[in-house]
């Protein structure tokens, strides 16, 4: 039965509504996949594709070149050199202990290497290369290149290592770089990409630390191409990186090393400042080391014999070490004085060996007394009773804060590590340091430069500088960066009275050239190479009134441990200064006896640029001079800045 026309057409229409509404959901999936996809393929392809590429290829960044450091002449102080190593990927040698055993036979391998680097394989992938040998000699790279076929996946590589072509004689100044280790990770905020390198090596102390973010340079980087296990299967594009900048230093290499060579084996520091300009000629800390010995780790016995040394080889004394200054102490005292209005420099003090303070007996290095002093004579003669007495008169505070303005008690801003601050004490100190009150023994202690009273030796050479030129001297080590200049040390004028500095410095010349100077018989009589200077005896222990009174135990008849410190500073040429010396021997004694000799010889050194002639010596030392000359050029290093490790050897 046929189905009336109009259901025909309502069957119609509901059919093409329902094709229609269908059709219409159809178009906007479409559509959607289509913008989805133009999303995809447009807008964020660089993204996929980055995220596509991450599979297979790998960035891997490459080790800049450390800038070199150089000394004001040019002469190389570190250096990059080539280091070879040895490695082995375990996957192309097979049988590890057979190859490593033919190995031996060819090279010999440190024990302690070897384990960990079998220790590493075993950790490691497979494919990667571990270091079973490092800075081996050319010599042995041959050897393995030449036996390749008996020695299947073993390689010899190179790669950039430091060294300090002149040795021991700067290390307490470049310092020195080694691996980097997780201490030093922990100390950075955001340590470097580069940091993580395997051996990949930094600066520990020294300058090398101080300027480590400009030495190091930036990282290069190459894109290698990867399977799926991560083997590298080729490299695709290198970029290199940035070489670190170089550094040059303020310091003379021959003078340096002359310095050093003259200190010996005592444990001691000296300091050669151009009053000029503030630059550091010469900054030595006796004995010293070898800072090669760090670049790839050191061993536990060379460590050991080191750290168990008396003499503290490891420490910088010319910026670390502090001491009582002791007499070269009484220019601050004198200035403090003179500037305050106090004394005239014709005033006198009578001495008779002592002064009696509050009680106590304050005793003077000469126990029968000096008699009548003034400035010059107290200085020439180091009376230690003139300036108790001048003590009375100003107080703590006025020569604490003399004693800041030459430098002494400051921080001086140096790239070098543990820089000491030394300590000029005030009554406000000593309340909040030991919740005591300031006691007017403590006064007439610290006027002769003991008690309280710290300097470093950088402090006192500054502090001579400062009595030569009446400017703010400060000291400068870096000279340049990459060649730009840094800002001059010359310093201001300091405001003082140049009649009163002329008095000190005039006391200091007699020090040095007057028969009756502590210093006199360590002169220089050549003619515009005089020296003005001021001996100096720190005591490390107390005198009993035992020990008065049955006499007082001669230093070399104590232990080394017990006996003074021996200090001398200086400058020259007197009628128109150019630098500044500062010589500290510990437990040396005397100050005329064991510091000023090296700070004459020293200053001598400075001034001709090179070794003096005899004649500017008195004459009845020129033949023990001539011997020391001859036996300092034995041992000396050349100041040279080419070769590899094994022609400077």
């Amino acid at each position: 039965m046929r189905r009336p026309r109009a259901d025909l057409e309502a069957a119609h229409k509901n059919l093409t509504r329902r094709a229609t509404l269908l059709g219409g959901m159809q178009l906007m999936f479409v559509t959607g996949l289509a913008a989805r996809m133009q999303y995809l393929q447009l807008e964020q392809a660089d993204e996929y594709r980055l995220l596509a590429e991450e599979n297979r290829i790998n960035i891997r960044l490459i080790p800049p070149e450390r800038g070199e450091i150089f000394d004001r002449n040019g002469v190389q102080l570190a250096r990059n050199v080539p280091s070879y190593r040895i490695v082995i990927v375990r996957e192309n040698a097979g049988d590890v202990k057979t190859v490593i055993q033919r190995l031996q036979k060819l090279v010999e391998l440190d024990p302690e290497e070897l384990d960990a680097a079998l220790e590493e394989m075993r950790r490691s992938a497979p494919f990667l290369p571990v270091t079973i040998a490092e800075n081996v000699s050319w010599d042995t790279v041959s050897k393995v290149s030449v036996n390749a076929p008996a020695l299947p996946g073993i390689t010899p590589e190179v790669g950039l290592t430091r060294y300090y072509p002149m040795g021991s004689d700067y290390a307490h100044v470049l310092g020195y770089v080694g691996p980097v280790s997780d201490y030093d990770l922990e100390k950075i905020e955001n340590p470097d990409q580069l940091l993580r390198i395997p051996r990949f090596q930094i600066g520990k102390v020294g300058v090398e630390a101080k300027y480590e973010e400009r030495l190091r340079g930036k990282a290069g980087a190459k894109r290698v191409e990867v399977n799926a296990t991560g083997r590298v299967m080729r490299e695709l594009s290198r970029k290199q990186g940035t070489a670190g900048q170089d550094l040059q230093l303020t310091i003379d290499a021959n003078l340096q090393s002359y310095v050093q060579a003259r200190l010996g084996e005592e444990s001691a520091s000296a300091i050669v400042i151009d009053v000029q300009n503030g630059d550091l000629m010469a900054i030595a800390s006796s004995p010293t080391f070898d800072p090669n010995l760090f670049v790839q780790g050191i061993s536990v016995a060379d460590y050991r014999a080191l750290t168990q040394n008396t003499f503290r080889p490891l420490a910088s004394k010319s910026v670390q070490g502090t001491y009582p200054p002791g007499s070269t102490f009484k220019m601050i005292t004198a200035m403090a004085a003179l500037e305050d209005g106090l004394i005239d420099a014709d005033d006198t003090v009578y001495c008779p060996g002592h002064l009696e303070v509050a009680g106590r007996r304050f005793h003077c290095w000469k126990r029968v007394g000096h008699g009548w002093m003034d400035l010059a004579n107290s200085l020439k003669q180091s009376c230690d009773v003139y300036y108790y007495d001048l003590a009375l008169k100003v107080g703590i505070e006025k020569i604490s804060a003399m004693a800041n303005r030459f430098g002494l008690g400051v921080r001086h801003d140096l790239p070098m590590s543990a820089v000491a601050q030394g300590l000029t004490p005030t009554k406000a100190w000593k309340q909040s340091t030991y919740q005591q009150d300031w006691r007017i023994g403590d006064t007439v202690n610290a006027s002769i430069g003991q008690g309280y009273m710290l300097a470093s030796p950088i402090q006192l050479a500054v502090m001579a500088a400062r009595i030569a030129t009446g400017r703010s001297v400060s000291p400068r080590l870096i000279k340049t960066i990459d060649g730009v200049e840094t800002p001059s040390g010359a310093g201001e004028a300091m405001g003082l009275n140049q009649g009163h500095l002329a008095q000190v410095r005039r006391a200091m010349y007699e020090v040095v050239n007057d028969r009756r100077g502590t210093a006199y018989g360590s002169r220089s009589i050549a003619e515009g190479m005089r020296i003005a200077g001021k001996t100096g005896t720190s005591q490390v222990r107390n005198i009993t009134a035992e020990e008065r009174a049955r006499g007082v135990t001669r230093n070399e008849d104590l232990p080394w441990e017990r006996r003074d410190h021996a200090l001398f500073v200086n400058f020259a040429p007197f009628d128109n200064p150019r630098y500044a010396v500062c010589v500290v021997v510990e437990h040396g004694g005397g100050g005329s006896t064991a510091a000023a000799p090296i700070a004459r010889d020293v200053t001598l050194q400075a001034l001709y640029g090179g070794e003096p002639p005899l004649d500017a010596y008195p004459r009845k030392d020129r033949g023990r001079i001539s011997a020391q000359q001859e036996r300092l050029r034995e041992v000396r290093p050349i100041a040279r800045g080419v070769g590899s490790p094994e022609e400077q050897a």
